[in-house]
């Protein structure tokens, strides 16, 4: 008798009313917003403007989505195109099944396209949310928990977990997979933030780390699990996906390193430098104000205002200009009619 097991629980969904509330769905969402919420502290920690991690976020996780899911109905085709099965479970994404790589593929797909519209390079964007998608898929891997999946090997050790008898699988104590890759995670997030604040990591490198480190850990809780899966040369798909991509991030922290040392000095521009949005606006009325002001400084402002004397007509110049009522003119006229 197992005295010691991690239950499951009976059912992943609870009903409120006419809406399903998911466990599986539940899990996913706490892991978006655990990323955001580290990644926007370490997106300004490094010189970027608050929300923009955000921002991007908005274009991010819906292609992730959307690539997880296509990477899991693709590799395991059979589920939802043998014999028997209806393809429009391969819809159904509450019910299971995101494939991390997919996600992280056409994820930064969807943060290239926010990233182009922001003017910031993707690398850096990469870096500072790195460790948050770690503790994204540690919250993630608990809807598994929910849907009595993702679990290894049968066992009798006290953290095993209680699966119950269901369709394709049989009751019984196993190996929480599910569990030793959260834990994982959580590992890789915290390596990622040492090694960055150790080795100031920039131009994608913490990235690069990340996904180096989750392949390894990958690699070997894939090799335990018995859920049904393709196998090349004797192993699951997934183990091999995970020597190629760790493969390929070992090469980019490396050839990263020599060609781009360091981190980047500006991660996110200036939008509110003048000439921007409103200071496009106001720009005008001050430059015509100023120039209104230096003119009137000016030495030929002060001379326009003197009367124009001219060398040809000296007389004119000298001589007061007299009105009709002037008396004087009036004496000067009196003479001259008298000799008429």
């Amino acid at each position: 008798m197992d005295l010691a097991y991690i239950p499951s629980p009976s059912t992943g969904v609870i009903h409120l009313g006419p809406i399903p509330l998911r466990g599986y769905a539940f899990c996913i969402i706490i892991g978006v917003f655990v990323a955001v919420w580290l990644g926007n502290r370490r997106w300004i920690a490094r010189g970027g403007k608050p929300g923009t991690v955000a921002d991007i976020a908005v274009w991010a996780v819906p292609f992730g989505l959307v690539g997880g899911r296509l990477y899991h109905v693709i590799t395991d085709y059979q589920l939802y195109f043998g014999e028997g099965r209806d393809w429009v479970d391969a819809f159904k994404i509450w019910e299971g099944g995101l494939g991390i790589w997919g996600a992280i593929a056409l994820g930064a797909v969807g943060a290239w396209i926010g990233c182009r519209l922001r003017g910031i390079p993707l690398p850096a964007w990469a870096d500072a949310l790195a460790p948050g998608i770690a503790l994204a898929q540690a919250c993630g891997r608990w809807g598994n928990w929910f849907n009595q999946e993702l679990y290894g090997r049968a066992t009798d050790l006290p953290w095993a977990v209680e699966i119950t008898a269901g369709p394709n699988r049989d009751a019984g104590t196993y190996h929480p997979t599910f569990l030793y890759e959260s834990l994982w995670c959580i590992g890789v997030a915290l390596l990622v933030i040492w090694a960055d604040r150790r080795f100031t990591l920039g131009h994608g490198r913490a990235f690069a780390l990340y996904v180096a480190a989750y392949c390894v850990g990958r690699g070997w809780i894939e090799y335990m699990r018995v859920d049904e899966a393709h196998h090349i040369l004797g192993l699951r798909l997934n183990v091999w996906t995970s020597i190629v991509v760790f493969v390929l991030a070992v090469v980019y922290l490396v050839l990263s390193a020599k060609l781009r040392p360091g981190r980047e000095a500006v991660v996110e521009p200036d939008r509110d430098a003048p000439g921007d949005k409103d200071g496009d606006k106001a720009a005008p009325a001050e430059a015509d104000a100023g120039a209104a002001a230096a003119d009137a400084q000016k030495p030929e402002a002060a001379e326009s205002k003197a009367p124009v004397l001219t060398k040809s007509d000296p007389a004119d110049a000298k001589a007061p200009v007299l009105t009709k009522d002037d008396p004087a003119k009036a004496e000067a006229d009196a003479p001259e009619a008298g000799k008429r």
